[in-house]
């Protein structure tokens, strides 16, 4: 992303708002924010995230700046800033989850398409915060 991490930090952490996905599938047809409303760092135990107005998930580590990982329905995910230089960052997403093959194959499709949008949200907001600069 073309954004440093310090400007991608704090929409990671807003994750804990609203998936930032296609939020008509995720959010209830709720729009996740787009602009930050100012959260305090993330604590582990806190809600993970919030998906049509309910709190979801549990948060199960934080390195403020970079890196968050928490838990929701039976997954882990694990998001990490890479600094790539002054000015850009690399956002990582890992998701683990312990299920069957078959279960596995299909989650597998359908996350991908979910975290690929969200990946792209948080990319746009975060390099929209750095236009001009």
């Amino acid at each position: 992303m073309h954004a440093p991490a310090a400007v991608l930090w704090p929409w990671v952490t807003q994750i804990r708002l609203a998936p930032y996905s296609y939020d008509w599938i995720d959010n209830l047809g709720r729009r996740s924010p787009r602009q930050l409303v100012g959260l305090p760092e993330p604590r582990v135990g806190e809600a993970f995230t919030t998906v049509g107005g309910h709190k979801r998930g549990r948060i199960l580590s934080v390195e403020p700046g970079r890196q968050l990982t928490g838990t929701i329905m039976n997954a882990c995910l694990s998001y990490v800033l890479v600094p790539q230089g002054p000015r850009a960052t690399r956002l990582l997403l890992k998701v683990v989850m312990r299920t069957n093959r078959v279960v596995a194959l299909g989650l597998s499709v359908g996350d991908l398409v979910m975290a690929r949008r969200q990946l792209l949200t948080l990319k746009h907001l975060a390099e929209r915060g750095t236009e001009g600069g």
